[in-house]
């Protein structure tokens, strides 16, 4: 029997490594720990709640004003002396891109313990951006001993830095947890939905706005509300703009003072289960998400991505998102091409997610026993 450790600390981490956990969990092969850092701590407890994750190891690491300096030393010092050294671990399972991935990476290579990068190879080309993002995966590839990309792209970019051992294509566990998330949401949950978002109106076409990236703090943001005014003010009868608006002030106070439309509707951040459910009622999804641009097109939903890069460009070439940045001209244009002419909508709506069908979990369970 192996005994594994999932190690993450945010709420995109705990998503994708969900129907990991259970995959792995249920295998009599496997003894499972789960640990979490949470970096992320109320959004993070949402999702184990939901996925019903039982955690073995909590550090509760963030304090106020806390450095990436500071976050990080804290974090491979009590990974270690709290995780690591009370147990003996075959594997140890990091998502992602995270400062708790390469904190965990670091830790876990000290003491000789295998690494599993799952969403490995996503590359921007740019050590600033994402900050410190780019980075992190970057030294992780380094350290790991198993690389499970999420399209060949991802692999192809491992090759090009000589990490040939051990890469595999599995799609990306996002998908398998979309999957998993709605089938959780039964009528009753629907109802109770419906009656929270009751100042909504779902017999409009709906535009989901997300948007939290450092890259679009300031004048960035300011022209994507902009361009939400200028759609919401020429769209008045037939569309509803829904912006779950982030509470970082960067983001909330230029957000509620800008976006003053009566079709704009400002609500609180939404749990992971809300947000999928109104990912699957909306028409068409802005966002500067890296989980969105993946979980949208296995819904049939058009992906305007407010960034100025992706390391996720398989969803460009695969026609299932468009790249608009900041630019108000951009994100106006294709949002009104995409609500008015059907023919452009069908053929984005319908395009097949890169991402993957729902089955990774097991597809990485098998490579590794």
């Amino acid at each position: 029997m192996k005994k594994v450790l999932f190690l993450f600390g945010t709420r995109p981490e705990a998503i994708k490594m969900a129907p990991l956990i259970e995959c792995f969990s249920n295998d009599l092969r496997f003894e499972v720990r789960v640990g979490v850092t949470a970096q992320h701590r109320e959004m993070l407890d949402q999702v184990l709640s939901f996925f019903s994750i039982k955690v073995d190891y909590d550090l509760n690491i963030m304090k106020p004003n806390q450095t990436l300096h500071q976050l990080t030393s804290d974090l491979i010092l009590r990974i270690t002396n709290e995780i690591l050294l009370k147990e003996s671990f075959d594997y140890v399972f990091v998502q992602g891109d995270t400062t708790t991935v390469l904190a965990s990476s670091l830790a876990a290579f000290y003491q000789k313990i295998k690494i599993i990068h799952i969403e490995a190879g996503l590359r921007s080309s740019d050590m600033y951006s994402p900050f410190p993002e780019e980075m992190n995966r970057v030294l992780t590839s380094k350290l790991a001993s198993y690389h499970f990309c999420p399209t060949e792209k991802a692999k192809n970019n491992l090759l090009k830095e000589n990490i040939v051992d051990n890469v595999f294509v599995v799609g990306n566990t996002v998908i398998d947890a979309l999957f998993k998330g709605l089938d959780k949401i039964n009528e009753t949950s629907e109802v109770l939905l419906f009656d929270q978002f009751k100042d909504i109106n779902f017999n409009k076409k709906i535009v989901l706005v997300t948007c939290h990236r450092r890259e679009n703090f300031g004048k960035p943001f300011e022209e994507i509300c902009d361009s939400l005014l200028e759609i919401a003010r020429s769209n008045n009868n037939s569309v509803e703009i829904v912006f779950p608006v982030h509470l970082n002030p960067n983001i909330n106070d230029i957000a509620y003072n800008k976006l003053k439309a009566n079709n704009i509707k400002l609500i609180a951040p939404l749990d992971y289960p809300t947000l999928i459910w109104m990912m699957n009622k909306s028409a068409i999804i802005l966002t500067d998400s890296g989980g969105i641009q993946e979980e949208a097109p296995s819904l049939g939903k058009p992906v305007l991505v407010l960034r100025e890069v992706t390391e996720r460009t398989e969803g460009v070439d695969a026609g299932t998102a468009i790249l608009v940045g900041s630019d108000k001209d951009k994100i106006v244009l294709e949002t009104l091409k995409l609500l008015n002419d059907s023919d452009y909508y069908l053929n984005i709506s319908k395009a097949s997610n890169p991402y993957g069908d729902g089955n990774t979990s097991l597809k990485i369970k098998s490579i590794l026993c």
